[in-house]
């Protein structure tokens, strides 16, 4: 969802007279709205000289919220739509891609749930290094932690041979490297505001026939969640799964692979299960759980989650230091 400043171009009543109003009451996006209590807001609107108007802006503000929501779908269009689009995407770990027939399918967002060491970033930076070398769209990595590698990404592509690299490893290495875009991003807000330049982007660039992303990775959304999920509110849930939806819509209209982390909590009888709880548990399209054999390079995978898999399947593979 975006800042109230992206809209006024497309929709002049949300003009700097109602983002006045608005930034009054803490309200700067879509979300921010949302959060509010909409009689109290158009209680204030009507104190104002310009009401009439204000309140016009709320409307049209909820109205560009209700048509973000995908539309229904029959099982035809459903299928033509998996058949034209959604496409698989090489993650460079051959054991992840033999479990998942392929790799990450376009169009949908992929989880990856481990403990701390499990293998996350080391999977999510593999990814990296192996769509940016194959294709030439790009990624967009979404640093939260300070894990991104710029020398990990070039460890994996040197790891795996090609002979175009070996030839003029400099220039390709500089190729590749200049399609992967990195932001670090360290509270939710600041997130929001990169997926929309993003979604704003990927439209100019729908609109002249050329798409030039192909993998969104976010690693990882726990740790911008996590801080906005406590008290006893419903802000944080709200904006939780605001951003679920976000990823999704992105992943879908534009057909890219969206790939997030998830850390591990711990359960009952001491089992470990996902962080965010019940409320994002139903947001991901495909969940995977990471462990490592610690001391080895040896790391497991499992379904836990899947529209066309069942879970449990599992499945070994390597990465080397």
């Amino acid at each position: 969802m975006a800042p109230l400043k992206y809209l006024e171009q497309e929709y002049p009543i949300l003009d700097s007279n109602f983002r006045n109003f608005c930034a009054t009451h803490g309200i700067f996006s879509e979300e921010d709205l949302l959060l509010h209590d909409l009689h109290v807001l158009v209680a204030f609107a009507e104190q104002q000289s310009t009401s009439e108007r204000l309140k016009q802006g709320i409307t049209q503000v909820l109205s560009i919220i209700d048509g973000q929501h995908q539309p229904w779908l029959n099982g035809m269009e459903l299928l033509e739509d998996a058949q034209l689009n959604k496409h698989v995407l090489s993650t460079g770990c051959e054991g992840i891609d033999l479990l998942l027939q392929g790799g990450l399918r376009m169009g949908q967002l992929t989880e990856l749930v481990g403990a701390s060491s499990s293998g996350k970033t080391q999977v999510c930076l593999l990814a990296t290094s192996n769509v940016a070398k194959k294709h030439m769209d790009g990624v967009v990595y979404l640093d939260t932690g300070n894990s991104f590698s710029p020398q990990r990404v070039i460890d994996f592509i040197r790891q795996n041979p090609d002979p175009a690299i070996d030839q003029a490893k400099h220039r390709i290495l500089q190729k590749v490297m200049n399609r992967i875009l990195c932001h670090s991003v360290f509270d939710i807000f600041t997130m929001f505001d990169v997926l929309h330049q993003l979604e704003v982007n990927l439209r100019s660039q729908m609109q002249k026939g050329d798409c030039q992303v192909r993998l969104l990775i976010v690693d990882s959304i726990s740790s911008l969640v996590t801080p906005i999920l406590g008290g006893g509110g419903s802000q944080g849930h709200a904006l939780m799964t605001s951003a679920g939806f976000l990823l999704k819509k992105l992943a879908h209209e534009h057909n890219l692979v969206v790939l997030v982390t998830n850390h591990t909590v711990g359960g009952e009888g001491g089992i470990s299960k996902p962080a965010l709880g019940e409320s994002w548990k139903s947001i991901p399209h495909v969940r995977l759980r990471l462990s490592h054999d610690q001391g080895s390079s040896i790391y497991n995978v499992s379904v836990l989650k899947h529209p066309s898999m069942a879970s449990g399947k599992a499945a070994r593979f390597t990465i080397y230091d």
